[in-house]
């Protein structure tokens, strides 16, 4: 019955009000895809990672990154960026297997983790435009109903529904479908932004834990 509803009220719209809904189909439909898509890669990211951190803490010492067996882990390349300056400083003329500088190791594995950030945030700006842009474009088409409404009723010298139904019809249905549009949008974009800060924190402790191992071992 609500699908018969919206249906009438859709075949009452204007062409504006319809480019306005085709807009904003297009909008969610892109929106959905992305969310989805994001779900499923920190989801991922949270199994590896909690499985990498487990056979990095079970092992000893400092192994090779690929021993692990753990590839895909956003903290695994942060590891991997810092054992490979580890070894670099270790076989550049070093007879005692020391260390030149830890914090040029340290510097190794934060920029690793800035490129992980970069690249989980990837299409995120998409979900923060679709969640503060839609509502206008809804709005747009609300007030293009209103002033249909308006000038139908003009035409009809007398205030009848029958005058102000389609242009009310096309303000309600932009308004809502704007709404509808932004509102998961907005809930996804906080929620992924949540797990990229908390992913960015936990790439930086590893990278202090790493750091402070290899100064015990190798300082």
């Amino acid at each position: 019955m609500l699908a018969g509803q919206l249906g009438r009220l859709l075949e009452q719209t204007g062409w504006v009000a319809r480019v306005v809904l085709l807009l904003l189909l297009l909008f969610s439909l892109l929106s959905w895809a992305l969310i989805f898509q994001k779900y499923r890669v920190f989801g991922q990211i949270e199994r590896r990672t909690a499985r990498f951190v487990q056979n990095f803490r079970a092992g000893r010492g400092l192994p090779e990154p690929k021993s692990l067996g753990t590839a895909g882990s956003p903290l695994e390349v942060v590891y991997a960026a810092g054992y490979r300056e580890l070894q670099v400083q270790r076989a550049a003329g070093n007879p005692h297997g020391s260390v030149k500088s830890i914090n040029a190791i340290t510097v190794a594995m934060q920029l690793a983790a800035a490129d992980e950030v970069r690249r989980v945030e990837k299409w995120m700006p998409w979900l923060a435009t679709t969640g503060s842009v839609t509502p206008f474009i809804g709005l747009f088409g609300t007030v293009w109903g209103v002033m249909d409404a308006f000038a139908g009723l003009g035409t009809a010298g007398a205030a009848s529904l029958r005058a102000v139904a389609p242009g009310i019809a096309e303000a309600l249905v932009t308004t809502a479908a704007g709404l509808f549009t932004a509102i998961p949008a907005v809930i996804a974009y906080n929620h992924f932004l949540n797990d990229i800060r908390q992913l960015a924190t936990r790439m930086d402790n590893f990278a202090m834990e790493v750091a402070a191992q290899i100064e015990k071992n190798y300082g």
